[in-house]
């Protein structure tokens, strides 16, 4: 993950293989120090995850070169204290790499107008089972029988079907 002034960004992969990222712009960074907002990068992206990250042991890449010492060193800052409360419970270690690295979270995290700019998702399953069941079942001389006995008196429904494979 990636922080700057602008927003923040971030990659979860799993064996150099891309798997999600994601992109946000934060008020909350304009005042902030470089460190809190990486560190501040760090528990959104954590939580954005969660479901993924809890009970795997995962690494966090960042290119600020004091959050690899996150584990060891002291918290010094209540706001630092109750950033690190959201890291409780997972099993995670951080590297260091350089920014140059990590050309694609540097393009999420400084994208050219991050109150206008967004990227969005649409997904809509598209069902196309059911509709060739359908025509299967149109085609199907017991099936349509059955469906015209049906809408005639639905008193008289078999007990037993049978259906070719």
């Amino acid at each position: 993950m990636d922080a700057s002034r602008i927003g923040m960004g971030a990659v979860l992969s799993q064996n150099s293989h891309l798997i999600a990222f994601f992109s946000k712009f934060s008020p909350k960074l304009l005042c902030a120090s470089t460190y809190v907002m990486e560190l501040f990068a760090i528990i959104v992206a954590v939580k954005k995850w969660c479901h993924y990250l809890l009970g795997h042991q995962f690494t966090i890449i960042t290119d600020h070169r004091s959050l690899k010492e996150l584990l060891t060193q002291v918290v010094q800052t209540p706001e630092q204290q109750m950033y690190m409360a959201h890291l409780i419970g997972y099993d995670y270690s951080i590297q260091y790499r350089t920014g140059k690295s990590s050309v694609v979270t540097d393009a999420l995290s400084r994208t050219s107008n991050p109150v206008v700019s967004s990227l969005l998702f649409l997904s809509v399953p598209l069902l196309t089972f059911l509709e060739t069941l359908k025509q299967q079942l149109r085609q199907d001389q017991a099936f349509v029988q059955l469906q015209q006995a049906i809408l005639v008196d639905r008193r008289h429904i078999p007990i037993t079907l049978s259906f070719k494979t």
